[in-house]
């Protein structure tokens, strides 16, 4: 290591015949060079050039750690210029360097000696320490290629540069001074600064909060959560980032806000975290920085409004799938415009009828096609919960070998078969054929593989998404269509609403019944005949000799679930992923439990989510029963549930109840209560903590969305999301405040297991919320090329309207940097 003497006193000293001589020295480095003139700064009228080579260093990696102060040199500079020089000794000999180092600010005029750098440091304290002609030459640096690395006070550097604000990204606000133990949620598992890190990074530090929190303008690696630690008065909140990295007026940028310790530079994993961003900024490998810039993304919409009086375009949005091929199909449940009429009168033969449309968009040409309509029973418009209605066209699926079978699976409500004396009705899960030189349905096609009874007296919850895995099994969400307004929005156990004897009011009839198949996650295989079998490894035989036999569906994979209208099957990893909508109370209750918990979960095997037992993570509903519901009994217990309702007619002693991955309500996301002796939490709001920070509810209804899967085969490099989101699993909810549009990242150890997700990117600039925006999502899938597809359902509800649309997400960020020929070595291309 070469360390410069030291000039703390020195005055600014850059003129113009210097850096004409310094430019003469560079051309006789050869390369290309880049030229900048100096950020505008009220001391200096004049600009100045400098020529480097671009980019500057080459095969024999030198990196400068400069670390000058306009105060005390700071006792993390010897530390630090160490741990660099450890790494840069130590390691795969492609990833070696030469350290050396100095406080002379001079080098910055000197093209000569700057151009064989790599990758520049700032170890440096706080203040101004470059003059105009020193603050240029880094520019000129920066735009011939170059790299920084920026650490901890670095961000207090050259104060009055808005061109240093954006290369190191933020700057801090008053900052708590003690060093404090937190935790890092490390959500870049690509990034060589951070692949190797823990998920969860537990370290003392001195954590700086941020005046403008640069989250869009730059790519976070790494946020530190505040509710491991005492934030102090400048706190930013649940996105706080500490790493991240930019590419930057033509080289990269990489900035940490921890090292604010001597301590942490003997830390292996803090050295791992510095290797990596010197790594990237001195071109030994590559990475993506933009990933996550907001810039990057469009938003466009891809369908017109409908036609007047026609559902040319859209109907009510419900669902989409995309084709192997490209194409997007997506349905419409089953209410109609506002021109078109609505029969609430179940004396009327023509009652709630509908038609589910089924359209299909052609990226290619940019055309919609209305594929055909299947007449449905769902069309009664609004109200109260006697009187609307969300049945109708609720879930498609494409067959595995669709592209050669042409065949579509639909879940939906036949008008046909509803009883207008007993309000009953059968749901279908039907499997049709596209012809796909016209893109038109066949209806007469039609192989009914499954059906069962759904009471429609009562209001909502139908549920409906569908999603095949990779055995070819069909997994088919079904809701538990009972009204809550006779629990005061709590549990869905009270047994006494009825028409005509079937409960409508009665979630243990339904959902907490193993002998019925609503309020489900069913799993099926079907057969080309049209039929299908059970495949091993449901919750269910069917035959279970248990309380005396006949009381359990083998179809049933996941029971206890509310209204979980959209799922989700990695078939990468096979792990269900599905979002379900929570009852109505607004807060929660000592006497009853929760308050509303909308929920998402990671399923890896078949099992018992909860309703109407408990929510959330194992949190208990209170019983009631006959004689008099309104009396509460005792607490349900998560993990020995009992179904004892008069309208059981399934087991009564149920499968344990496996804890939800997300949940959140009006009070926040994942509330959690101390618990008492028995487990059941006291339900007292100044008493909860929130363990989810980055979500809350209030109108509140889940949407779950895909797991991304970058292919570098077959993705389109023009518009797919890049590979920093593979592997995430992608969150939202139909409204577009605080609720979740995240994509989320879960421990491999404990998913499925009611493990906490370990790092949450919000999605709400990417996926735009707002008036413009889509502000109602409905539906969102990935497509082959990468692109994200997204349902807005309007601005109404029970029909379409001219904000009802078809949207389209891309990216054109480009690939990794630098560039492959750029690279310092060719072994780092390995």
């Amino acid at each position: 290591m070469h360390r410069a003497p030291h000039h703390r006193s020195r005055t600014r000293r850059g003129t113009a015949a210097a850096l004409l001589a310094g430019a003469m020295a560079a051309t006789l480095l050869g390369g290309t060079s880049a030229t900048a003139g100096p950020a505008p700064d009220p001391r200096s009228p004049g600009t100045t050039t400098l020529s480097l080579p671009s980019p500057p260093g080459g095969a024999n990696v030198r990196v400068l750690v400069f670390h000058a102060s306009a105060g005390q040199e700071p006792p993390t500079v010897d530390a630090g210029i160490a741990a660099i020089e450890q790494i840069g000794l130590t390691g795969p000999a492609a990833g070696r360097f030469r350290t050396e180092a100095t406080d002379d600010a001079s080098v910055f005029t000197n093209a000569k000696r700057l151009g064989r750098y790599n990758a520049v440091v700032f170890l440096t304290g706080g203040g101004d320490v470059l003059d105009p002609e020193q603050e240029a030459g880094l520019e000129a640096y920066m735009e011939a290629g170059g790299g920084f690395v920026g650490i901890h006070d670095a961000a207090r550097t050259e104060p009055y540069s808005d061109w240093f604000t954006g290369l190191v990204g933020a700057r801090p606000t008053t900052s708590p001074a003690a060093v404090q133990r937190a935790v890092v949620e490390v959500g870049d598992r690509l990034h060589p600064a951070t692949k190797s890190l823990p998920l969860n990074w537990k370290r003392p530090d001195k954590w700086l909060n941020w005046s403008v929190n640069p989250s869009g303008s730059v790519h976070t690696v790494a946020r530190v959560k505040e509710n491991s630690y005492q934030p102090g008065q400048g706190a930013n909140g649940w996105d706080h980032p500490v790493s991240w990295c930019r590419d930057y007026d033509g080289g990269r940028s990489f900035y940490t806000g921890m090292g604010g310790t001597a301590d942490s530079f003997a830390e292996t994993d803090f050295r791992d975290h510095l290797r990596g961003a010197l790594a990237w900024t001195s071109r030994t490998s590559q990475a993506d920085c933009k990933a996550t810039v907001t810039a990057n993304y469009t938003a466009q919409r891809v369908t017109r409004p409908n036609q007047p009086g026609r559902n040319d375009q859209i109907g009510e949005p419900h669902g989409l799938v995309a084709a192997p091929d490209g194409r997007i199909l997506y349905i419409g449940r089953g209410g109609a415009d506002s021109s078109q009429p609505v029969v609430t009168d179940w004396n009327n033969p023509d009652i709630g009828k509908g038609k589910g449309e089924i359209h299909v968009y052609e990226p290619k040409t940019e055309k919609v096609t209305l594929a055909g309509a299947l007449t449905v029973f769902g069309n009664k418009g609004g109200g109260d919960e006697l009187t609307k209605n969300e049945e109708g066209l609720l879930g498609i699926e494409l067959d595995p070998e669709f592209q050669t079978n042409g065949w579509v699976y639909l879940h939906y409500t036949p008008h046909s078969r509803i009883d207008r004396d007993t309000h009953m009705a059968e749901r279908y899960v039907s499997r049709f054929t596209l012809d796909p030189a016209t893109n038109k349905l066949d209806t007469a096609s039609e192989k009914v593989l499954l059906k069962w009874p759904v009471q429609i007296h009562s209001c909502c919850h139908s549920g409906g998404g569908m999603a095949f895995d990779s055995k070819g099994n069909l997994y088919i969400a079904t809701g538990d269509n009972n009204s809550s307004g006779f629990s005061s929005g709590y549990s869905g156990n009270n047994p006494q609403p009825n028409f005509k004897g079937v409960s409508f009011a009665d979630a243990r009839r339904t959902a907490g019944n193993t002998n019925n198949l609503n309020g489900k996650i069913l799993r099926i295989h079907p057969e080309d005949d049209g039929t299908y079998t059970l495949p091993e490894g449901n919750l269910f035989t069917g035959e279970e000799p248990d309380e005396g036999g006949g009381k359990t569906r083998g179809e049933i994979y996941v029971m206890g679930v509310r209204n979980p209208a959209r799922i989700f099957v990695d078939r990468t990893t096979d792990i269900l992923y599905a979002g379900w909508v929570g009852p109505d109370a607004g807060s929660p209750s000592t006497t009853w439990g929760p308050a509303k918990y909308d929920t998402f979960a990671a399923i890896t095997k078949a099992g018992n989510h909860g309703w109407p037992f408990c929510m959330g993570n194992n949190q208990p509903y209170r019983d009631r029963n006959l004689p008099d519901p309104s009396v509460p009994l005792g607490w349900y217990d998560c993990a020995r549930p009992k179904n004892e309702s008069p309208n059981n007619d399934g087991l009564v002693n149920l499968p344990p109840v496996t804890p939800n991955t997300i949940w959140y309500s009006p009070q926040g996301g994942g509330p959690d209560y101390p618990r008492d002796a028995a487990g059941v939490p006291s339900y007292k709001v100044e008493e909860q903590k929130l363990l989810l920070p980055w979500l809350k509810g209030g109108g509140q209804a889940t949407m779950n969305g895909p797991v991304y899967r970058f292919d570098d085969a077959t993705g389109d490099p023009a518009v797919r999301w890049p590979a920093y989101w593979d592997g995430k699993w992608f969150v939202g909810d139909f409204y577009d405040g605080d609720q979740p549009r995240h994509a989320v990242l879960t421990d491999p150890k404990t998913v499925g297991k009611g493990g906490l997700p370990v790092h949450a990117e919000s999605l709400k600039k990417i996926v735009p919320v707002g008036t413009d925006g889509i502000r109602n999502l409905m539906d969102w899938k990935f497509a082959p090329d990468g692109s994200l597809y997204v349902l807005d359902y309007g601005r109404g509800f029970f029909t379409s309207d001219s904000r009802s649309a078809l949207w389209r997400v891309t990216y054109k960020g480009g690939g990794p940097t630098p560039a492959a020929d750029q690279l310092a070595r060719k072994a780092a291309q390995q």
